[in-house]
């Protein structure tokens, strides 16, 4: 279960983290700079292809003015200029040769390589238009905050475009956008020609392009956002789900989750194997009372102030505290030794003690007293550093709920007072919650190969000494364990809740062996079988029974159905309609060790039952004779008169027996006649003539 806590909380800490977030920005950025990367690298395409076509219209004029006209004076260059009347020569030193129109050229500044077209040229700047900028890798780009800027005036008609008129003609709805660049050509005898040319683009071409491009832009930057709320929604989500599943409400510390899986973290580091850790589990006694006395708010304020005593107490990059029930706290705290932690719990539960609970996070009440004092039980259990062969190795398999559930078990074991208490999980305590494990391992595997074993224990009369009934007892006799009683197992069913599968084997063979002692012409009498009390919760208990007896054939006569005390403290009118259907269907009904605990006399005058059964501990202990034996007086008399049959348990030597006689008893069970026997015993004793076996004592096990 905890591994699959672990692998869950790393799926929701992998999910939306700040890598993830990155991850998104920069993935947006790539498609931002793709985008319109790609549509510069259309722009410049087509910008160099137009300059390229420029050039080789000025090549020919050039090379035709190098071979030719390289002394001729300046006017011949004008005529054979006239399509590109901005123009001037320069020598090999730099000097002006010749020039027409106005020099505007950057050349001065540095020249600007094409990017896609001849390498035999330069192209420059024009200096007013600025439409290039130089970009440093000996390549140009458009300008084109200019060229947008311009294209709107000539759309608008602020600027007139400078195409000439027989294009307009052709083409009337054409708007054309020139855009000056300076292309320089190498002359003879290190001469240089640099010649103002016009790259025109149509304005409508270059509206569409930057339009698609400021869409595309637009759509990343939507989707872009889309995502990011999206990753914001998922850190607050994932801060929520942390905050439900790892955070007390209380406290607003670690809940019982997180304790397990920072705590199972923790053990498993290599840092943490050499170290010894104590795992402790205390409870606030009379937490209920606290609460009942002043209200619920303001015991939840305590445990706030206690946790916050906790935390302040931790080193919190080693130790570990979390609230996990209402008045319950685990901590996972460092212990070089026995004593240590001892001392350390002892101080931090006295601190707890006078905790000041008034400057809690929510405000008491006006007639709330700050000034109280607190009483706690602890149990501990020891986590030793993980040697293996002598080496110190991780803890690999570490159980963080193991350790605590041992912690519980060590607790468990103080008397149930106000006093303060520790008490540590020890050898003794670990061979017990072995011997459970072992016994939960086994119990199934017992019940279908039928290991366990029906004992019975013979009920007399003490006037005639007649057998006139007996108690069904179960033994499990274990091919492994060998013979083991029922103290070793029971209180196990009971606590887990298979002892309802063993109410069913005991009613089941019971009936069939009463069954078959009658096919044999036995005289049988009443045998009493327990139900446990957590079977009473169940609505056809009674239908259960009656269908097990009938399924064997048996009269209902036969049988007897035993409830303990206890069971009369839960759900009495469950229990009350359970016992009427019983008696219906011709069942007797007995309660059992009526005495050992606190007996309430408004249960017998409730409840419609056939048999009492006083309790052995009536007849044991040192308590005044003459006391003890008013009380058992009275009990006899109180079933008398209730109509209900009596059967003193326990019973060990003459005296009780005389006295029991003498008080009306009606039923003895006790070693006095006969102890707990297979039933193979039993029969023989049905077979024998009833007799009293006078003062006889037989010695054996308890039952």
């Amino acid at each position: 279960m905890t591994g699959s806590m672990e692998k869950s909380f790393r799926r929701i800490r992998r999910s939306y983290t700040l890598l993830s977030f990155i991850s998104l920005i920069f993935f947006f950025l790539l498609t931002f700079i793709l985008i319109n990367g790609a549509f510069l690298f259309f722009i410049l395409y087509s910008i160099s292809s137009k300059i390229d076509n420029q050039y080789e219209l000025i090549k020919h004029t050039s090379a035709f003015y190098d071979a030719t006209f390289m002394e001729a004076d300046s006017a011949i260059l004008d005529e054979l200029m006239l399509d590109y009347p901005d123009y001037f020569v320069l020598d090999k030193d730099g000097n002006v040769v010749t020039k027409h129109g106005e020099d505007t050229c950057s050349y001065r500044g540095g020249p600007l390589f094409t990017l896609f077209g001849n390498r035999d040229y330069l192209v420059y700047e024009d200096t007013e238009d600025k439409n290039l900028f130089y970009s440093g890798m000996g390549m140009f780009l458009p300008n084109l905050a200019s060229i947008q800027h311009k294209a709107i005036r000539v759309l608008s008609g602020v600027e007139p475009d400078l195409v000439d008129v027989d294009s307009l003609e052709e083409d009337e709805d054409a708007k054309i956008l020139d855009m000056p660049v300076w292309i320089e050509m190498r002359l003879s005898d290190g001469h240089r020609l640099l010649q103002k040319a016009y790259v025109q683009v149509h304005v409508t071409d270059l509206i569409v392009l930057v339009s698609i491009a400021g869409a595309l832009n637009v759509l990343v930057v939507l989707l872009m956002l889309v995502r990011i709320v999206r990753v914001i929604r998922g850190f607050i989500m994932k801060k929520r789900l942390t905050e439900l599943f790892l955070v007390d409400e209380v406290t607003r510390g670690n809940n019982w989750m997180a304790f397990l899986l920072k705590g199972n973290r923790l053990l498993k580091k290599r840092k943490s194997a050499g170290k010894r850790y104590a795992m402790v589990h205390f409870v606030i006694v009379k937490y209920r009372n606290y609460c009942m006395c002043h209200s619920l708010e303001e015991g939840q304020i305590l445990l706030y102030r206690m946790a916050e005593q906790i935390r302040q107490n931790l080193s919190p990059r080693t130790e570990l505290s979390a609230h996990v029930s209402s008045s319950s706290f685990a901590l996972l705290l460092e212990a070089p030794n026995d004593e240590f932690a001892k001392g350390r719990i002892q101080n931090l539960l006295w601190k707890l003690k006078n905790v000041d609970i008034s400057s809690g996070s929510a405000k008491l009440s006006e007639d709330t007293e700050t000034s109280h004092t607190f009483n706690f039980q602890a149990g501990v259990q020891i986590i030793e550093p993980n040697i293996v062969d002598g080496k110190l190795k991780k803890r690999k398999d570490a159980e963080i709920e193991k350790y605590y559930n041992n912690a519980v078990t060590a607790k468990s074991t103080l008397e149930v007072t106000e006093d303060d208490g520790i008490a540590f999980f020890d050898k003794k305590l670990m061979e017990d919650e072995q011997w459970i494990n072992t016994v939960e391992e086994n119990q199934k595997k017992a019940l279908d190969n039928e290991e366990f074993v029906v004992y019975y224990q013979p009920k007399y009369s003490p006037d005639k000494g007649e057998l006139i009934g007996a108690e069904a007892l179960i033994r499990w006799q274990s091919p492994e364990y060998g013979f083991i009683p029922p103290g070793r197992f029971i209180p196990v069913f009971e606590k887990n809740g298979f002892i309802t599968n063993i109410d069913h084997y005991m009613l089941r063979h019971v009936a069939e062996d009463q069954k078959k002692w009658l096919d044999l012409g036995l005289k049988c009498v009443p045998v009493s079988v327990n139900v446990s009390r957590a079977h009473f919760a169940e609505d056809d208990l009674a239908d259960q029974i009656l269908n097990m007896v009938d399924a064997a054939g048996t009269p209902h006569d036969l049988i007897e159905i035993e409830l303990t005390e206890s069971a009369f403290f839960d759900d009495k009118n469950a229990i009350i309609e359970t016992i009427d259907r019983l008696k219906a269907y011709g069942f007797s009904v007995s309660m059992d060790d009526f005495g050992s605990g606190y007996s309430s006399l408004n249960s017998l005058k409730d409840m419609n039952l056939d048999v009492l059964k006083l309790d052995a501990d009536f007849f044991r202990g040192n308590a005044d004779p003459e006391r003890k034996e008013a009380v058992v007086s009275e009990a006899i008399r109180l079933a008398k008169r209730l109509k209900m049959r009596t059967v003193a348990e326990g019973v060990e030597d003459k005296d009780q027996v005389e006295f029991l006689k003498d008080q009306g008893c009606d039923m003895i069970q006790g070693y006095y006649f006969a102890k707990p026997m297979p039933k193979d015993e039993y029969v023989e004793r049905m077979k024998e003539i009833y007799h009293m076996p006078g003062s006889e004592e037989t010695k054996g096990e308890t039952h």
